[in-house]
């Protein structure tokens, strides 16, 4: 496969202007003349591999930010706008999108904004809720999407609070750490049998944990508890940057902002990174060594993305048994559906069948990129008897160039185009025309039907 050139003008403009030299002063430092630098910024052409060198050893920068970020997944999350038939007719070419997402991001993000809201109100209008007539009726993302947006676009990623989490501890386990941490606030903890995992009496000064949970989780809340009152105005100041539009949203992402501190302080950057490179990313003992669940082990494998010290590039997604996808973050090429289900060929959905075990896969996508998945089932009990058991799926992958770091490659034939399995995003973008388990026809191409014969779908795309 011929190796990608890598356009990349709007960051190398945004790291000139960080950097307040002018296009002159900045090619005169990369070595490269006036008009060539000027034809990069402006993706007429592909960033050369001396101006790479150049951005590592004249400013020490990450040069791989230039293809890190929201290009893709801008491009993959409007390719699957342009897919609403209120399009048909008018479907942009790929490379003008690659062009729009790397040219004019700001443009790419408005789309999506103009879409999500026309996506709303086609909703109200056929469910016929009287939406319209309601006060609070307004064209705008859902406070949970824009919280999803802002975690998926920081690359899962916050830095200021994940070094904060990881300066938390000291020489303590973070146990102790957030127990020192309440108890020097007067703040008592006292686990019972309560609804719930968590509930703070700010006036009484009480801290109550369920004696339900699971060791990990207990630990998650201290730590969460910890974050709200020992960390507040830095959650308030990345709040204010991130510039919410209702309280709601800014409400939500408090809460995550917390979460992610507590996964933090469980598994300290630096530390827990050292950790999986060592252990080569095996789940069970990342889980052991840090006190956490699989779940947060894995999903905290997909937030190692600090410049200058990233960990393998992973994709996170957990499902619930409709498919529905609860969470989720890519920081590969793989970009997951913002509308609907992920594609039923990939191995999480199978995780429910084989509840404790570790599902592997070798997958293919429809542009040719090739991925090592993990999956399995992280079912949480209720607690007492009769209280319900909610149900989950999770996979953690990444590409399978990265595959040697992964214990869980072992054995698999990474070199056999017959290993790997043809997965999509969603059925509705999906280019695969002969696909067994296509739900709906694609929406890009045209439809053949014959009455005359059946074959594994009921029509032929075009």
């Amino acid at each position: 496969m011929a190796q990608q050139k890598l356009y990349a003008g709007a960051k190398l403009r945004e790291m000139r202007l960080r950097l307040s030299l002018t296009q002159k002063e900045f090619a005169a430092k990369l070595g490269v003349s006036l008009p060539y630098l000027n034809q990069m910024e402006n993706n007429n052409r592909p960033v050369s591999t001396t101006v790479v060198l150049a951005l590592a050893q004249e400013f020490g920068l990450d040069v791989t930010e230039l293809s890190a970020g929201d290009s893709e997944r801008l491009v993959s999350d409007m390719r699957e706008v342009m897919a609403d038939p209120v399009f048909a007719d008018d479907t942009p070419p790929m490379a003008d999108l690659r062009l729009t997402a790397s040219n004019a991001p700001a443009l790419a993000r408005a789309l999506l904004t103009l879409h999500r809201a026309y996506r709303q109100t086609h909703e109200r209008l056929a469910s016929l809720d009287e939406a319209l007539g309601r006060e609070d009726a307004r064209i705008q993302a859902s406070p949970w999407e824009e919280v999803r947006d802002f975690f998926h676009y920081c690359d899962n990623y916050i830095d200021a609070v994940d070094r904060a989490a990881e300066n938390f501890c000291g020489r303590l386990d973070a146990r102790s750490a957030a127990i020192a941490a309440l108890d020097q606030a007067g703040i008592s903890v006292v686990f019972g049998d309560i609804d719930g995992l968590r509930k703070f009496d700010p006036a009484g000064k009480v801290l109550r944990l369920s004696n339900r949970a699971s060791p990990q989780t207990q630990l998650f809340q201290l730590l969460l508890q910890v974050a709200l009152l020992h960390q507040n105005d830095l959650l308030e100041a990345t709040l204010d940057f991130a510039k919410f539009h209702s309280e709601a949203a800014r409400s939500i992402a408090k809460i995550g902002l917390a979460n992610y501190f507590a996964g933090a302080a469980m598994m300290p950057y630096r530390q827990f990174l050292d950790a999986a490179v060592e252990c080569r990313h095996d789940l069970e003992l990342l889980s052991t060594r840090f006190s956490a669940s699989i779940e947060q082990v894995a999903h905290r494998l997909s937030t190692l993305q600090r410049p200058g010290a990233k960990g393998v590039p992973f994709f996170f997604v957990r499902v619930d048994q409709a498919g529905t996808i609860t969470k989720r973050h890519s920081a590969t090429r793989l970009q997951f559906a913002r509308f609907g289900g992920a594609c039923p060929l990939w191995n999480v959905h199978r995780a429910f069948e084989t509840p404790g075990r570790f599902l592997r896969q070798l997958a293919e996508t429809p542009d040719g990129v090739r991925y090592i998945s993990l999956a399995r089932d992280v079912s949480k009990p209720g607690g007492s008897f009769g209280s319900p058991v909610r149900r989950y799926a999770i996979a953690l992958g990444c590409e399978v160039r990265h595959a040697d770091a992964l214990v869980y490659a072992d054995t698999l034939d990474v070199s056999q185009d017959s290993a790997y399995e043809p997965i999509g995003i969603s059925c509705r973008i999906c280019e695969r025309r002969d696909c067994h388990q296509r739900s709906v026809p694609p929406l890009e191409r045209r439809l053949t039907i014959n009455t005359d014969q059946r074959g594994v779908l009921p029509y032929e795309v075009s």
